[in-house]
């Protein structure tokens, strides 16, 4: 597999150690922890196997990924392993992408609060689609959605909205009926974003009153109940950003729209041009330009790239795509079978797997990783023949 010019690895490798010196104290853990992660990803540092082709005997050698979730290099195979469970899950309807986002004023007390602000962002958002979907006087039925968090722009500055994905249609409340949207139109975007609005700021200012959120720097004095009511004084008025796309085109497109946005990170490697001593240059889209014109290079000091990469490491544990609805996890596979009734489609088969032969060699795929290398020389899938341990590096005493 050819590599590619330039990754964020090489980046984290050159400039992190002094970068980290100079940021002593000021990196989280977790921060630390992701640039670790991508420094050490496919390198000898995790360890790896030794692959050989069994048509042509060329040897090979692959390194172990790091798994991380903030790793461009890893979310690939696991995009692909993700879809292929989703692809059951898909109803024959159009599906919409609506976008909904935080005020700059919020995206900044929000950095400091990503579990909470986060958080809440998925709540009003998910609860503003369920409400104005349920009211008679839109669709008058119960939908499913799926939510992915993204927090970066293309410059990979601060900016927290979520995409979801919504069928256009749902179940009707006496659950007989499949209630289709009008062709087009899923939901009004203007009803949206004032109840998205409401709903949010009502759960901020409940988590100010319960002391879950922090303040710090400009915004310490934010801490006392009336200046925080003065802030968000002016973003009750404001109008809040809420749109809905046209509709994709079939259940191919929505999977091909989710293998791009589900698990991508700030910035992928492909949009690296280059590096030196001092700075990185990388591909960005201005939203605000048209045409061609939308894209641009950008070039920052190395330090800040690697800033605005770590502004977007997630709190541990907290899930960036998540589902509600019909598709909440707890009972989505009873909600989707009603679903595909009311239909008229089948139900999917499950993949029937071919009994091995008691006689037959084990293929490849039934050893570990080794079912996604393909030989350069012949292409014959490529056997593992070794398993090389990991480095063990000395940690420092307790």
């Amino acid at each position: 597999m050819a590599r590619l010019a330039l990754e964020v690895a090489d980046i984290f490798r050159t400039h992190g150690p002094h970068w980290r010196q100079e940021q002593h104290g000021h990196l989280s853990l977790g921060q630390l922890k992701v640039m670790s992660a991508i420094e050490q990803c496919r390198s000898a540092a995790l360890g790896g196997h030794s692959l050989q082709c069994p048509a042509c005997d060329h040897l090979q050698i692959a390194y172990n990924s790091c798994r991380n979730r903030h790793c461009p290099k890893c979310q690939g195979s696991l995009a692909r392993r993700w879809l292929e469970a989703r692809q059951t899950e898909l109803l024959p309807v159009d599906y919409y992408h609506v976008v909904f986002t935080l005020p700059a004023p919020i995206s900044a007390l929000a950095y400091t609060n990503k579990a909470v602000i986060y958080g809440l962002l998925f709540q009003a958002t998910a609860q503003t689609l369920l409400t104005i979907a349920a009211d008679p006087k839109h669709l008058g039925v119960r939908i499913g959605m799926l939510l992915v968090l993204h927090t970066w722009g293309s410059a990979m500055t601060h900016h927290p909205h979520v995409h979801g994905i919504v069928p256009g249609g749902g179940i009707s409340p006496d659950g007989q009926r499949w209630i289709a949207c009008k062709p087009g139109f899923f939901l009004p975007v203007r009803v949206l974003s004032r109840l998205f609005r409401r709903l949010f700021l009502e759960r901020l200012v409940q988590a100010h009153r319960n002391g879950q959120l922090q303040f710090f720097g400009e915004h310490a004095p934010l801490a006392q109940a009336d200046a925080f009511a003065r802030w968000l004084a002016p973003m009750r008025r404001a109008e809040w950003v809420v749109y809905a796309k046209r509709p994709f085109g079939g259940p191919a497109a929505v999977l091909a729209y989710l293998s791009r946005y589900t698990h991508r990170v700030a910035i992928s490697n492909q949009r690296l041009v280059a590096m030196d001593q001092h700075d990185v240059t990388f591909r960005w889209k201005d939203y605000r330009a048209k045409g061609r014109t939308r894209y641009k290079t950008m070039t920052l000091d190395a330090g800040e790239f690697m800033r605005r990469f770590l502004l977007h490491v997630l709190p541990r544990g907290f899930h960036r795509i998540r589902h509600y609805g019909l598709m909440a996890n707890a009972d989505c596979k009873d909600k989707l079978a009603t679903a595909r009734a009311l239909l008229g489609q089948p139900a999917p088969a499950p993949p029937i797997a071919p009994e091995p032969s008691p006689t037959a060699p084990a293929p490849p795929s039934a050893v570990p990783h080794a079912a996604t290398f393909l030989c350069p020389h012949c292409g014959a899938p490529m056997i593992i023949i070794a398993i090389l341990a990991r480095q063990h590096v000395p940690r420092a005493p307790p």
